[in-house]
């Protein structure tokens, strides 16, 4: 990696440094990268991961001029990159608080600034013990939080470079929502039906929704998109539910309206399928370990959204829960309880996802308040 750096940035050239611990902290900032792009096309764009998963995906993105792995947090590594990159300006999405780099950062005095960031109250930097912590922060010229708890939580500790922007992943989605494109097999396939997507869906999900296919038995589509596509997995899910199933990817030369479940077997097609759902199921919310995944991606399309009780770490899923956007559930029973008197409802059907979509749009506009606070030449 040292030596792609080299090569990339052996030019004397202006540059925007981002920097994004994975793939969902990518998808953050991407309104960010975009709106800098525009508003400042003589910057080079460099984007920086620490997470493989996040790195590989996007390694050549066309957002980005260039993109990297973070080199591992040592003095000598942050010193070398950040003289390489020599960058004007620099975002970090979200959090990532890499010691070596924020010094390196705070003494070579370039701006730094936090986007979308969320502070609560365990993190270390608000505990007795956590003062040394607390002088990492110093390095950022400006935090752009998402709530007023975390404005609060910095002020405590006296930080006051602090403005509430909210999150830019709700202008992300509506940017997508506004771009999404006609798949004319799913269209096929739903066939004007009621559907069920199931976004991001893991065993344990996919486990409990089989349950209620079988059980329950009724005339509704399924599209079914794993988290991750593991060819075991996707055989036990085809073969678990009693209801006719297909891969998306063996769809050519059949006629898609004959089944009624649909696996999604590639990446990249889950926020467009969204627009086809009645009600969206996101998954990871039954493990402790996951937590619920992007709900706001199905709820910008103004429908219903589902998933398990894993999900006090995520604001837009507890606000969306409040408001009664969404609907949170226990286990199995609760689940078959709440989605056969959502589905038998059509004006509680309606009114949910009415919630949802609004709270979505009310949400847009976090970028340009991040954009409208710097100074850029």
């Amino acid at each position: 990696m040292w030596n792609r750096i080299q090569t990339r940035l052996s030019q004397d050239e202006r540059r925007i440094w981002i920097h994004c611990a994975s793939l969902g902290e990518f998808e953050q900032g991407r309104p960010l990268m975009e709106d800098i792009r525009k508003k400042y096309p003589h910057f080079r764009i460099v984007i920086t991961f620490f997470s493989p998963s996040g790195y590989e995906l996007k390694k050549d993105d066309a957002g980005a001029d260039d993109v990297f792995y973070l080199p591992f947090d040592t003095r000598r590594n942050a010193r070398r990159f950040v003289r390489l990159v020599h960058p004007e300006i620099i975002f970090f999405i979200k959090y990532d608080f890499w010691r070596n780099y924020l010094k390196t950062i705070e003494q070579y005095q370039i701006p730094l600034y936090l986007v979308s960031a969320i502070f609560r109250p365990e993190q270390v930097f608000f505990k007795w013990y956590g003062g040394w912590y607390c002088k990492l922060l110093n390095a950022f010229t400006h935090f752009f939080v998402q709530n007023e708890q975390s404005k609060e939580l910095l002020a405590g500790i006296g930080f006051t470079n602090v403005t509430i922007t909210g999150d830019t992943r709700f202008d992300q989605v509506c940017r997508i929502s506004d771009r999404t494109k006609q798949i004319p097999q799913v269209e096929q396939f739903v066939n004007g039906q009621p559907c069920i997507v199931a976004g991001s869906s893991w065993p344990s999900d996919e486990e409990m929704l089989t349950r209620y296919i079988n059980t329950e038995k009724r005339n509704i589509k399924w599209i079914f998109a794993p988290h991750e596509l593991h060819e075991n997995q996707i055989n036990r899910l085809i073969e678990s539910a009693s209801i006719k199933a297909v891969r998306y990817s063996q769809l050519s030369g059949k006629n898609p309206a004959g089944y009624q479940l649909l696996v999604i077997d590639n990446f990249g097609m889950l926020s467009s399928l969204y627009r086809y759902a009645t009600v969206a199921y996101i998954g990871g919310g039954l493990d402790e370990n996951n937590g619920v995944h992007n709900t706001l991606e199905a709820a910008v399309y103004g429908i219903p959204v589902i998933f398990g009780r894993v999900y006090d770490e995520y604001q837009e899923a507890v606000d969306l829960v409040t408001l009664g956007g969404a609907i949170s559930f226990r286990d199995y029973n609760e689940f078959a309880l709440k989605v056969n008197h959502l589905l038998d409802n059509p004006q509680l059907l309606k009114k949910t996802g009415d919630i949802a979509g609004a709270y979505v749009a009310s949400g847009r506009g976090a970028t340009a308040k991040v954009l409208e606070e710097l100074s850029i030449e």
